[in-house]
């Protein structure tokens, strides 16, 4: 984990948020290879689960939403962590993750029986102080809107995308009346007050999601469920990911959040252990549910050419966009040998590498190799985007950095490119070079 961090960092895919300050934690800041892998995984997900099928909607809807919204979701009552503090210097921790740290799982524990392994078990503070009794914290970053502070002003930064699309159902429905089953999706921010963000940007307080909300006939939630679970493995066969490192955990009941009616979690074998990748769960009608009778507006769907009028049940299959850029980053960071020196290399699968070709002249000091590169950077930039210059230091200095950063292709520029018009194309995976026609490119 620590070279996969040290790789972001040298090569500009992750920084620390407000580094120069001294950091915020549970920030991250994305630089140029960041940003354009995080939008290819983004861009991939929108393909496959929207663009592709007939029976998807998108919405963007607004971070700041009417705090009623969270009062019957749930989320101001029950939206909590257990919490605990160091009785010496005050800092705290969640109690689930002092208990993981120490050997102890505490899935399926209450918060009284937390406190009570911490005592069995002798668990300190990582300081090795005594920890106190935990409390709940609500995780949801609150704040006012308007001029004036009073409880008619609250908000909060939302905490998941999901509500956003629940409180458009009604919207897409009277928009564009679309047969069941249909689902909205949605990509955007949510933010999160962790006590203790931690394992680089697998837990942090500003993160990506990328949710469906599938709407069904009650009758039907498992054919539905089936067929987006079996669709969420395709998409993570396509994020390159391999199936040896994919396990599925069917939540038991008291496990489950208080929605849930089933939930499967996909989990992944991080450099930090097998964790929780994506969730696929069925919501039945709590949140349509709970909308109608907080709002006093219907939520139900009338089935075309009939009377038949029910509150559709929600298949929910959930994604965060840091986790699974992380697990792309795990499973493509390999170590090999080449001409007796280590060499590290990103194995990114060709549609989601931030750069696709890396150009350059074989020597930047020759005007005409210069000049020839260039011409064949511009026409490879404009066929396809991802494509970068690349002059900095001697050939092999510049295979190793695009290497780095997963370029599957190097294509440089030499003499015999001006007497033949063919290139050298080096594979990023076999370092095998090839010559090639610039047409063929």
């Amino acid at each position: 984990m620590e070279d996969i961090i040290s790789l972001c960092k040298r090569r500009g895919f992750i920084y620390q948020g407000s580094d120069v300050y001294g950091g915020l934690s549970g920030t991250w800041d994305y630089g140029p290879l960041g940003v354009a892998l995080k939008r290819n995984i983004m861009n991939l997900w929108w393909q496959h689960f929207v663009d592709s099928r007939d029976d998807m909607y998108g919405v963007d809807a607004a971070i700041l939403m009417n705090q009623k919204v969270w009062q019957a979701s749930g989320h101001v009552d029950t939206f909590v962590d257990p919490l605990c503090e160091d009785t010496v210097n005050k800092r705290r921790y969640r109690t689930d993750h002092i208990l993981k740290d120490n050997g102890v799982d505490p899935d399926g524990m209450t918060m009284q029986q937390m406190d009570e392994a911490i005592a069995e078990h002798g668990i300190k503070s990582p300081d090795g102080n005594p920890l106190s009794k935990s409390r709940t914290f609500n995780m949801m970053f609150k704040t006012h809107i308007g001029a004036t502070e009073s409880e008619d002003s609250v908000s909060y930064l939302r905490p998941e995308t999901a509500q956003g699309i629940f409180t458009n159902f009604k919207n897409v429905v009277d928009s564009f009346y679309p047969d069941l089953p249909f689902g909205i999706a949605q990509q955007g921010k949510a933010f999160r007050n962790e006590i203790a963000p931690r394992d680089f940007v697998f837990r942090s307080r500003e993160f990506e999601q990328m949710e469906i909300e599938y709407f069904v006939n009650p009758d039907k939630w498992q054919e539905a469920f089936d067929e987006l679970l079996k669709s969420t493995h395709e998409f993570l066969g396509k994020l390159g990911l391999s199936q040896e490192h994919i396990h599925e955990l069917d939540v038991p009941a008291e496990d489950r959040a208080h929605y849930s009616k089933k939930t499967i979690d996909i989990e992944y074998d991080y450099p930090i252990g097998k964790e929780e990748l994506m969730g696929i769960a069925y919501r039945t009608d709590f949140d349509l549910g709970n909308i109608q009778r907080a709002s006093g507006k219907s939520m139900e769907y009338t089935v075309k050419g009939t009377n038949t009028k029910f509150v559709p049940h929600v298949i929910e299959p959930s994604f965060g966009v840091e986790r699974a850029l992380m697990a792309v980053l795990s499973e493509a960071y390999t170590e090999d040998e080449v001409d007796g020196q280590k060499r590290v290399y990103l194995r990114l699968p060709e549609h989601l590498a931030p750069v696709k070709f890396a150009v350059s002249p074989l020597l930047k000091n020759k005007p005409e190799l210069v000049e020839k590169a260039r011409e064949i950077y511009r026409s490879l930039k404009q066929k396809h985007g991802r494509v970068m210059w690349d002059d900095n230091g001697n050939i092999g200095k510049r295979y190793r950095r695009q290497d780095e950063i997963g370029t599957p292709h190097c294509v440089v520029i030499d003499f015999q490119t001006l007497e033949d018009g063919t290139v050298t194309v080096r594979e990023r995976d076999t370092t095998e070079q090839r010559r090639v026609e610039v047409e063929e490119l």
